[in-house]
């Protein structure tokens, strides 16, 4: 893959399928790759990360081109994929490793993630605390091949863990008004 004026970004959500494909139908979005970050285990398995031991979370990393789509529009994206005030889990998965966190990868993306968390928290739209963490990129490592691209694997059960797990209740509660996203 050409990759000359691609950049990343990495952002964790709680469950990883459920990050893939509002990021992937986006001009300019090269590949989005489910895996584990933030941890201090090398190369973890789903298992290992499951186990709360790691300290790995899952997330998604994206190639993209910003010259077609910018970091603001993948971190608005974000934002509105994810429940910001829940300090353990989202939704229905519980836990350290699905807790939401923005790794940013240069001063720029910190500045701008740190800028959206704060119009997020000054916008009203919740009444707890935007708990969301914003810390520097380190090691991803990739999720198992059945992992990725789940929701274009397995479009059934993908659609029943989302109504299952609440996810798309809430977007539609909080976010209703900024559904720009493609799902």
């Amino acid at each position: 893959m050409e990759t000359r004026g691609y950049e990343k970004a990495t952002f964790a959500g709680g469950c990883f399928w459920c990050m893939v494909k509002p990021f992937d139908q986006w001009p300019g979005v090269i590949r989005v790759l489910s895996g584990y970050t933030g941890g201090h285990t090398e190369n973890p398995s789903y298992e290992e990360v499951c186990t709360e031991t790691t300290g790995h979370c899952e997330a998604v990393e994206i190639t993209f081109d910003p010259a077609l789509i910018s970091y603001r529009e993948l971190l608005d994206i974000f934002w509105r994929q994810i429940d910001p005030t829940d300090a353990d889990g989202q939704f229905y998965d519980r836990g350290s490793s699905y807790r939401t966190a923005i790794y940013y990868h240069t001063e720029t993306q910190r500045l701008e993630a740190e800028a959206t968390k704060r119009e997020i928290a000054e916008s009203g739209r919740f009444s707890k605390p935007i708990v969301t963490a914003i810390l520097p990129a380190g090691s991803f490592y990739p999720a198992e091949a059945y992992h990725q691209d789940y929701y274009k694997k397995n479009p059934f059960h993908y659609m029943r863990y989302r109504e299952a797990s609440r996810r798309d209740e809430f977007l539609a509660l909080y976010w209703q008004d900024q559904r720009e996203f493609k799902d």
